[in-house]
């Protein structure tokens, strides 16, 4: 793993059982993906060790509630108890239910105190904003949060901002903050420029998402807030679904003593266009996600067609885990190098490609135009492969 002494630029990311499962990975991973080292931590636990995540979506009949399912385990790459604050650049702190507990941890409050007296950037989301209230570190500051802690950023100095939806961001200074992870791409905007970082490169790039229902939770959403964050346009779209429709995602997952991974239901993933009006030529990049969707794409002829034209036109096409299956059935695989989901392997090789064996799921593969990765745990290349294709760069003074 490598360290903060040897990275040129080192965030931390302050974690507890319960955070918000996008809140948390969103920002892990498409950080590492513009360049940065990110290191997890959690008081009472070490390297290897995990987080449990909690999936979080409106529900009842008041605008701000939500329910709370179980969502991915998270795994943790530095023991808290380690950690020298100073060999970091800015702070993240996600939402959920973590921070409640976090925010009356006394080497939590006092860690997160260092971060606000020196000046470096901090980003709390959601209910995050606890942490920093509890440090003192909002005083005087413009901050907005998810609407059930306004009292307490209230009381603790803050000039709150009242956000006008669940996607708001605002930065003031250091401190940014955001009311929930559907602001995720601003968010994270917003602390890369916190941190000193220039986007080049995206400005009026399009990319597609192909998307069904029961894709990975997070081999979907991952990808479009990184892409969306970066200022790239991202339609994600459905066979016989419109826009403003929803996909239901699936939680993929680990347990011990399991031959395969497991599956809990994830969030309902919202569509940004509709499949029938989509003009393939517009966009300049294909993205597909994994989990059980794609064994279905992979049987439509619209579907199929999409991937013949990306890649007879020699636009990058960036595939998940299964997402290979919607490869194999298009026959664009003959003669080339690629991976996917372990479970894939069959489909590639009788498609004609070559399998590149995974043994590091944190690595993708690029050949060519075609960015394959084994799993949501390779994002961080596989996106930053994906960015090369595409020309885009992150830069930090």
């Amino acid at each position: 793993m490598e360290t903060a002494r040897t990275h040129r630029r080192s965030i931390l990311l302050l974690c507890g059982d319960y955070m918000e499962d996008y809140e948390a990975m969103v920002a892990f991973q498409a950080l590492q993906a513009f360049g940065l080292s990110v290191h997890a931590v959690c008081p009472g636990k070490t390297v290897g060790e995990f987080c449990r995540t909690a999936i979080h979506g409106l529900s009842g009949s008041h605008p701000i509630n939500y329910y709370e399912r179980i969502g991915h385990k998270f795994t943790l790459n530095a023991a808290f108890d380690e950690i020298e604050w100073s060999q970091y650049e800015g702070l993240v702190i996600p939402g959920g239910r973590a921070p409640e507990y976090l925010a009356v941890n006394a080497s939590v409050v006092n860690l997160v105190r260092k971060f606000s007296t020196s000046g470096k950037p901090m980003a709390a989301i959601c209910h995050g904003s606890l942490v920093l209230a509890a440090a003192d570190a909002v005083r005087g500051r413009k901050c907005t949060a998810y609407p059930g802690v306004r009292h307490v950023l209230k009381d603790a100095g803050a000039i709150w901002v009242e956000p006008k939806s669940l996607a708001d961001c605002v930065a003031d200074g250091n401190v940014v903050t955001g009311v929930t992870y559907f602001g995720n791409p601003e968010f994270i905007r917003l602390f890369v420029a916190a941190l000193g970082g220039t986007i080049s490169g995206a400005t009026n790039k399009r990319i597609l998402l192909l998307c069904g229902d029961h894709m990975e939770d997070y081999e979907v959403t991952v990808p479009f807030h990184t892409l969306e964050a970066l200022g790239c346009l991202v339609d994600a779209v459905c066979p016989y679904k419109k826009k403003g429709e929803t996909c239901l995602t699936v939680v993929h997952d680990w347990e011990e003593g399991s031959q395969t991974y497991s599956e809990k239901i994830g969030q309902h993933f919202t569509l940004t266009a509709d499949f029938n009006s989509i003009s393939n030529s517009k966009y300049d990049a294909l993205v597909i996600p994994g989990g059980r969707a794609p064994e279905v794409l992979a049987l439509e002829g619209g579907v199929v067609a999409i991937v013949k034209e990306f890649m007879g036109a020699n636009k990058p096409v960036g595939s998940i885990g299964h997402g290979a299956q919607i490869l194999a059935a298009a026959g664009v695989l003959k003669g080339r190098k690629c991976t996917g989901h372990p479970a894939v392997k069959l489909d590639i090789g009788l498609a004609g490609a070559s399998w590149l064996e995974p043994a590091h799921v944190d690595r993708s593969f690029t050949d060519g135009n075609l960015v394959t990765a084994a799993s949501w745990s390779a994002h961080p290349h596989f996106l930053a492969e994906l960015m090369g294709l595409l020309g885009i760069h992150v830069s930090f003074n």
